[in-house]
């Protein structure tokens, strides 16, 4: 398969996701991302570890920027993203890897929780 074709094969993968493949999508990118940093910290690659905390970053604003707040349960997640943010923003600073390993937990149960939802709306 040519590049041109894989990635046509992508772009249209992505477009034929339902809303909810798509949400747990951008959570793997994000747990995929903290793995990322903290495998980076370990090797003191300073440079891979601040581009994957600033992507984890950009994921968040994403899924912040996403909620409807005519949900009631919008405002609990805007509250948590926003603490997903504080949190990587303490972690940019201070390069200290206990901080990927409290939030790691927390991001895979929203995650979880997610999948959990679009099972149930497609049945």
């Amino acid at each position: 398969m040519n590049r041109n074709g894989y990635q046509q094969y992508k772009e249209q993968s992505v477009y034929t996701m339902t809303q909810g493949e798509m949400l747990l999508l951008l959570f793997d990118e994000l747990l995929k991302r903290l793995m990322r940093a903290e495998l980076a910290l370990n090797q003191e690659d300073y440079t891979s570890f601040g581009e994957s905390v600033t992507r984890c970053r950009d994921i968040v604003c994403y899924l912040q920027d996403c909620l409807d707040p005519q949900y009631a349960i919008s405002n609990e997640l805007r509250r948590m993203y926003e603490f997903f943010l504080y949190e990587l923003s303490r972690l940019e600073a201070g390069r200290k890897k206990e901080i990927i390993r409290e939030i790691r937990p927390l991001v895979l149960q929203l995650r979880e929780a997610f999948q959990e939802a679009d099972k149930m709306t497609r049945y």
